[in-house]
């Protein structure tokens, strides 16, 4: 018999916690699933504190506040399965699980089958490193800025004494400070563009620790047998192409690719949601309405998956989900969430100001007009 429920969350991150915290506490049953072993997706990996409003958690950091949002949802009733696959969204809303695949692989006990049966689906999938291709490129030792990442604040492990990160977006500063906060020497941060892409406040604390910020370079090739021994990174003119005789060897054992994220967006397509093809948002993300309701009756999206922007936003956009389910199922009169409602849309319009918040909200907005001005 399937698991019945009125909403799954699938994805325990920022985002799905946010949501499924929303929903149980107007009393739907609630059930969240992710593959990973742990709760919180990518908060789990970021020891920073987070900086902003009390309403975002300011001064508490990301991994802390990945057990408070799970002690949170579970106290409101929500149910979190870990270690668990969803790999099937059918006709209907079915989903196909399979539970125990990880403890399957270091066990040998079989994964368990499982069918979940629900009124409405929240996807909270995330995103995914884009990769970046070079010669050499496929050698041990090149990997994403997230690997690194999960490397040093999770697993406790140092990926490399001598790293060259590439990229100097939020994820490329933050990771590159942290290496060095672990042990490693970053040798350099390359940034193809002119201008450093992350926030100021980052730059400045890699910079001021000796490291220097290369913009308009990137890397040519990796070079090394058993492994990257060697990176070559060289410059770029104004059209982006390589400046013959700027080539410069720089000696690592590492390089980690910070060069941007992509909404992971497999079970919407899997589902049938429209879909809509957006560079502000990271790629092709599934087109949703002001509610986060997608094509497809019954099924939302909040996170990375609905456009690639911070864990702040996150939250905000599980929260008006969460809400907005509560709503669909009749669980809650309109006029009691409608306040609510209003202060999420507020405080996400507020996250959105500034250059790259501000091109992110029109992108929301085509997302919508492209809905034919559907609100979910």
């Amino acid at each position: 018999m399937p698991v019945t429920t009125d909403v799954v969350v699938i994805g325990a991150g920022p985002a799905g916690l946010a949501a499924a915290l929303s929903a149980a506490r107007y009393g739907a049953s609630v059930l969240v699933i992710d593959a990973n072993l742990r709760p919180g997706g990518q908060l789990i990996k970021q020891i920073h504190k987070f900086f902003g409003s009390r309403e975002h958690r300011a001064g508490v950091r990301g991994m802390d506040i990945a057990q408070q949002l799970h002690g949170e949802a579970v106290a409101a009733g929500a149910r979190v399965w870990l270690d668990s696959q969803v790999y099937g969204v059918f006709h209907g809303g079915a989903l196909e699980i399979a539970r125990g695949g990880l403890e399957e692989a270091s066990t040998g006990r079989p994964a368990v089958k499982e069918i979940v049966q629900p009124r409405a689906i929240v996807l909270c999938t995330g995103a995914s490193e884009n990769a970046l291709a070079f010669p050499g490129w496929t050698l041990p030792g090149v990997m994403g800025a997230g690997a690194a990442q999960t490397m040093i604040n999770v697993e406790r492990v140092l990926p490399g004494r001598r790293v060259l990160m590439v990229g100097s977006g939020n994820v490329g500063l933050i990771v590159s400070y942290q290496l060095m906060q672990a042990g490693a020497e970053v040798v350099a941060v390359v940034e193809a563009a002119r201008r450093i892409g992350g926030y100021a406040v980052h730059a400045v604390k890699v910079s001021r620790a000796g490291v220097p910020i290369l913009t308009s370079h990137t890397v040519a090739r990796a070079l090394g047998l058993d492994g990257v021994r060697v990176a070559e990174v060289v410059e770029l003119d104004s059209a982006w192409n390589p400046v013959a005789g700027t080539e410069k060897a720089l000696e690592v054992d590492t390089i980690c690719i910070a060069t941007g994220l992509r909404p992971y967006a497999k079970l919407a397509t899997m589902a049938g949601c429209e879909m809509a093809y957006s560079s502000p948002l990271g790629g092709w993300v599934p087109v949703h309405g002001e509610d986060m309701m997608t094509s497809v009756p019954g099924l939302y999206v909040a996170g990375d998956v609905a456009g690639v922007e911070e864990a702040s936003t996150a939250m905000e956009e599980g929260r008006l989900a969460g809400l907005s389910v509560v709503e669909a199922l009749g669980l809650a009169d309109a006029s009691r969430l409608a306040e609510e409602k209003r202060m999420a849309r507020e405080r996400l319009r507020d996250l959105r100001i500034g250059p790259f918040g501000q091109m992110r909200s029109d992108a929301k907005q085509a997302l919508v007009r492209t809905q034919g001005g559907r609100k979910g």
